[in-house]
């Protein structure tokens, strides 16, 4: 059977299928809960949440179901351009987008200091709770939380954007890696090299990442019907993460113009900037991410503080029904998107990849 896999063996879950995690409070409980039920696994993205959030979530997700899910968590990067980020610096980034808060009437910002949470009391979070798995992009937690969490019987799996990420999540003692094609939707997860540097396709990472490790591989990006779930396990990754589907569904916490935009009769545009936070990420083509492509991103400030930036600006813009101001995250996926319910999208896919299976 095409579902018996590494992956759904160690994950213990029937099909191996993962709903992706969104940070930014897109993921619910509902969607997790949804997802892991039908017998694959729901992840929550916890990337802003305090620790308090953290225990409160994963209690809400053990109530609407006993089976499988992920815990998702952000690595600090290990030199992150924020520390160095300077008050002229600021000053530049206020006259490049000034004619943007001018067009909207809205006060140009101030320079401030974003919130971001302790990585470290999100884990001790982490070990509280003892979700079944956790995962983490942006790189790798440190050996000692690797050891805690082997320790509480907590199956680790860490994102991957080339062959070199891989091989580190593996020597680190990480479980599963996830191998996260240029075609995904929302940040890039790259932790060696920049991102810019680390767009490989998935079906290419695939292929590298299987030949050289023996962990088994997640694949991730643009994977959105049962034909693409059979043909990349053919190319020996041990199971798929789909997050854009997942988006579409009335499950997730993606608002409603969201949504609409990824069911769109026609295919997406997408692009990959860092205009909306700071950090490279695929979202669908608007004024602002054309504006600043290529060299301009340079003028774009480091995450969180881009984001900060501009926060009121995406406030006025969502009240004046005006996208361009506004980060819609998507991937690029192979069919257009049709299903509103995480469960018809999920049988779709179960039936889909087994019609698929019986061919070969």
């Amino acid at each position: 059977m095409w579902n018996k896999t590494r992956a759904a063996e160690l994950l213990k879950i029937k099909y191996p299928i993962i709903q992706g995690p969104f940070g930014g409070n897109f993921s619910s409980a509902k969607l997790v809960s949804t997802v892991s039920n039908l017998g694959g696994m729901g992840s929550f993205g916890l990337n802003s949440c305090t620790p308090e959030d953290i225990l409160r979530i994963d209690k809400e997700i053990n109530n609407l179901t006993k089976n499988p899910y992920v815990l998702n968590l952000w690595v600090p990067l290990k030199n992150d351009p924020v520390d160095n980020y300077k008050k002229e610096d600021f000053e530049v980034l206020k006259k490049a987008f000034k004619s943007y808060f001018e067009q909207l009437q809205v006060p140009l910002p101030e320079m401030s200091n974003p919130t971001i949470q302790n990585f470290e009391l999100q884990v001790e979070a982490i070990f509280k709770s003892k979700p079944p798995v956790a995962s983490f992009i942006f790189g790798i937690p440190s050996k000692e939380v690797i050891v805690e969490l082997k320790k509480r019987g907590i199956v680790a799996m860490a994102t991957a954007t080339t062959l070199e990420e891989a091989m580190i999540i593996e020597e680190a003692g990480i479980d599963i890696v996830i191998a996260s094609g240029s075609e995904a939707g929302g940040h890039r997860a790259s932790f060696v090299k920049p991102a810019e540097e680390s767009l490989t396709c998935k079906r290419l990472l695939v292929n590298q990442i299987v030949n050289k490790i023996s962990i088994p591989v997640i694949a991730a990006g643009g994977i959105s019907n049962g034909k693409d779930i059979i043909d990349i396990l053919k190319l020996g990754a041990s199971a798929v993460q789909m997050g854009t589907a997942f988006l579409a569904t009335n499950e997730s916490n993606a608002s409603a113009i969201h949504k609409s935009k990824l069911l769109t009769s026609k295919p997406i545009r997408t692009e990959l900037t860092k205009v909306f936070t700071g950090r490279l990420a695929r979202a669908i083509s608007n004024n602002l991410s054309k504006d600043f492509k290529n060299s301009d991103q340079e003028l774009v400030a480091p995450y969180p503080i881009q984001s900060t930036f501009l926060s009121s600006l995406r406030k006025v813009s969502l009240e004046q029904n005006n996208s361009d101001f506004v980060a819609y995250w998507c991937g690029q996926p192979s069919t257009l998107l049709k299903h509103t319910s995480a469960e018809k999208l999920f049988g779709s896919l179960i039936e889909e990849a087994s019609k698929e299976a019986s061919k070969y």
